[in-house]
Formats: structure tokens, sequence, C-alpha cells
């Protein structure tokens, strides 16, 4: 039982600190609206990864081919839309003062859309965590549960230190805040482009585009 907490630990600490989609939403919010508008992110894959754990392990115990590409359009599309979002915080100058009250609101349901939309989760339950979860609950269901406690546990620590990290380097001053930001909007513009691409890509050479 403590090994498979240790092991979902681990696996939740390389998926954490790991860039990506994900990361770079979490590094724009913090540093367009503090640690107080921003520490709810944290929760954002306890509530998402539940439809996803249930569609993979449940449902089709795989991922379907043609999903994948699907997600990254979707995600692609959004994360520029988050992208234009944090580009417009960087050229007012955003902080957590200036910015709307019913932002912090809009930013938990955000965050567990970037999450559903990001291939990533699907992927790792289907390869690894699933696995990993049917083998120790066929064994004892309490083992099952201390990989899900060892993973979330730490995955959410992980994102709070996270957001504590950039919110104390917000705090340097309204230039590092703001250099900051512009970095995290290029990332999801980046992230997103490239989620678009390959989605565009996994769509058209995809054994279902074969007329035959």
């Amino acid at each position: 039982m403590i090994q498979d907490a240790i092991l979902g630990a681990t696996f939740a600490f390389a998926a954490a600190v790991q860039p990506g989609p994900f990361q770079a939403f979490i590094i724009a919010r913090t540093m367009a609206g503090g640690w107080r508008r921003s520490w709810p992110i944290a929760f954002a894959p306890v509530l998402s990864d539940g439809p996803i754990i249930a569609l993979v392990l449940l449902v089709l115990n795989a991922v379907p081919g043609w999903l994948l590409p699907v997600l990254r359009l979707g995600g692609g599309a959004f994360l520029l839309y988050l992208a234009r979002g944090a580009l417009v915080s960087w050229r007012a100058g955003a902080s957590a003062e200036q910015e709307n009250p019913g932002t912090a609101e809009r930013t938990l349901p955000k965050a567990v859309l970037v999450n559903l939309l990001n291939p990533n989760p699907y992927l790792s339950w289907s390869l690894v965590m699933g696995p990993l979860l049917l083998e120790g609950w066929a064994e004892s269901p309490t083992r099952g549960v201390a990989l899900l406690v060892g993973f979330y546990g730490t995955f959410v620590v992980c994102l709070l230190g996270l957001i504590g990290l950039f919110s104390g380097a917000r705090r340097l001053g309204p230039r590092i805040s703001r250099t900051a930001l512009l970095v995290a909007a290029v990332a999801l513009a980046i992230f997103g482009c490239i989620m678009l691409v390959t989605g565009i890509k996994d769509l058209i050479t995809g054994p279902w585009s074969s007329s035959g």
C-alpha cells in the first residue's frame, strides 16, 4: 500500500514539474491575478480527471485513435484563446487589484477545460496510471486508493508550490511580473499552435482518413 502511494506520488511529481499547457496556464493566471485568485487551479485535475478515468478505464479501456487529434484541435484553439487573454493582461499591466472580481470565479472552470482538452491525461491514464490502478485494485481496493491518494495529493501540492513560486516572483516588481506573464502568453500560444498542427496532421494521416 505504501509502495503504491509512493509510486503515485513519484509519477505525479514528474507530471507536475514537466512543462506543458496546464503549467503555462497556471503561470499566466498567477502572474496576472496573484495566488489568492489562482490557488483553485491546483485542484482542477482532481475535478477533470474523473471523466477521463471513467472514459479510459470503465468505457473504452483504451483511448480511441480519433479522440486524441480531436482533443488536440480543441485544446489548441482554447490555448490560443487563453494566450490572447494573457497578452491582453500583459499589455494592460494587469494586477490582482486591477482585475475584475469575476475573473477569479472563471479561473477554475477554465483550468478544468484546459485539462479536459489536454491529451496528456488521457495518454497517461491509458498507458501508465490506468494499468497500475487496475492491477492494484484487482489485488486490493486499498492499493488502488493509495495510488490515487499519492498521485493527486502530490499533484495538488506541487501545483500549489508552483503557484506560490510565481506569486513570490510577482512581488519582485511590475517588470518581472509583466515579463513572466509575456513568457507564459508566448508559451500558451506555442503549445496551442503545436497542438493544432499535430491534430490536423493526425487527422489527415490517421487510418480513419483512408477511403479504402
